[in-house]
């Protein structure tokens, strides 16, 4: 099987490739990447001893995808995915859309034309902001929990299900990952190629990137391990906000299965996160950080920013009954992978942000 991974020199790209190539030797991979992550380019060197081809491309012009030739397989791993980008948060808006929704249409095009299968990395930033924004919460531990007595259609003990509403707004990036999925599942429909859908809660590992919309657990981390500011914001300025993780290392063998399988009847779209049992608040990151490294300060700040939400935690039940996939690294082996690695990058957060 010849597959096409996009982004592949980055965090997400690259821990699945290289595991992938390390657990199925005869793999062949091939990555694309324009290099516009700070620190990206560290990446290249280990996947191409691991023998993997790396391109240097963007996804955005279709003629970078022309000299890549037939591919069995593409997973589409490369996106802005800040969800501040387009109102002030570093890309502007028409970059953001050419990035996540253009290079998608192209990624379909070239599946069209050798029936590949395409996979999908999303987001659970596709779910509606503002029935999540006006859960109510408790605070327990540091940490919110949606009250019981008020849950919204489409959420469960678990977590947001995927019946939970997609209405708008999702934020500039949710839409554009949104709309992705609606193109991908159209052109599989149309032209009868395979094509699955994950919307993945937060990555997390070691050697992620020093920038807080892509993993605010290793922004976090390497944050207070280099004495840099940091900030409860909104929410009263407790930290008690809740992200769930999980790393990709755990996403490989699903995606392999997807990889040779036609579409049978299964769900097209999936969560995939490390769920309950794997959540932290800003709070309790904190309280790992200090038990590791001593103390730092982190200032509050009670204003609220576009699109934050106390508490997202997906429910991968159908993934589990659908693909029996479960994460197996587990929330503390995480922190502790993060951690290791800042002790051998004291300036991890000014290379990579």
């Amino acid at each position: 099987m010849k597959l096409l991974i996009t982004g592949i020199c980055g965090f997400v790209g690259s821990t699945i490739a290289s595991r992938w190539k390390e657990t199925y030797a005869d793999a062949e991979i091939i990555g694309i990447d324009n290099f516009s992550r700070a620190g990206s380019w560290r990446n290249r060197d280990h996947l191409q001893k691991l023998g993997i081809r790396v391109l240097h491309g963007d996804i955005r012009n279709s003629s970078d995808l022309e000299i890549i030739g037939a591919v069995d397989c593409v997973l589409d791993a490369a996106a802005n995915a800040s969800v501040l980008a387009g109102i002030g948060g570093g890309s502007p808006s028409r970059q953001l859309v050419e990035n996540n929704l253009l290079g998608t249409i192209n990624l379909l095009e070239l599946c069209r034309t050798h029936q590949a299968t395409f996979i999908l990395l999303s987001t659970s930033r596709v779910y509606s902001i503002p029935p999540l924004a006006a859960l109510t919460v408790i605070s327990q531990n540091g940490a919110y929990s949606p009250s019981p007595e008020h849950w919204p259609e489409g959420l469960s003990e678990n977590g947001i299900t995927e019946t939970f509403s997609t209405a708008s707004p999702v934020s500039l990036y949710g839409s554009t990952k949104l709309a992705s999925e609606q193109l991908a599942l159209e052109y599989g429909h149309a032209f009868q190629f395979p094509v699955w859908i994950n919307r993945c809660g937060v990555m997390a590992g070691a050697g992620q990137f020093g920038r807080a919309n892509q993993g605010i657990f290793a922004f976090w981390l390497h944050s207070w391990k280099e004495k840099r500011a940091l900030k409860y914001i909104g929410f009263d300025g407790h930290g008690s906000q809740v992200r769930d993780c999980l790393h990709p290392h755990d996403l490989v063998e699903l995606l392999r299965q997807q990889s040779e399988t036609c579409n049978d009847g299964r769900s097209q779209i999936v969560n995939l996160s490390g769920g309950i049992a794997s959540v932290k608040s800003l709070r309790q990151l904190s309280d790992f950080c200090r038990d590791r490294w001593g103390e730092n300060y982190v200032s509050s700040d009670n204003a609220a920013r576009p699109y934050d939400l106390p508490w997202v935690v997906l429910d991968s039940a159908l993934a589990k009954s659908n693909w029996n996939w479960n994460p197996t690294t587990e929330v503390s082996h995480i922190l502790s992978e993060i951690a290791e690695f800042a002790d051998t990058q004291p300036d991890w957060i000014g290379l990579s942000a």
